[in-house]
């Protein structure tokens, strides 16, 4: 049980540094767009591979979303990943 608290307490300072790099004027408009497709395909019915698939219907979400949220924040400068880090670790 102490896992999962650990997990929902990682994710939820994972989305509010997400934010705050989406904010910062300094982050490349190239991040911008991946964050928002991975946003977007998280929400979206629409998948690659249709959830009623076993399995593999649901692993698509689980890995296309976090392979576009590493590329976005692996766009972003350094400089601009720390401070924004920081800001989340200092909450």
């Amino acid at each position: 049980m102490l896992k999962l608290k650990e997990i929902k307490n990682n994710a939820k300072k994972y989305i509010e540094l997400c934010k705050l790099i989406y904010k910062d004027p300094r982050t490349p408009k190239t991040a911008k767009i991946l964050l928002w497709i991975a946003i977007g395909y998280a929400l979206s019915p629409i998948d690659l591979i249709p959830d009623f698939i076993p399995v593999i219907g649901n692993l698509d979400d689980m890995i296309i979303v976090p392979v576009l949220l590493y590329i976005a924040i692996r766009s972003v400068p350094k400089d601009v990943y720390i401070e924004n880090y920081v800001q989340i670790l200092r909450k």
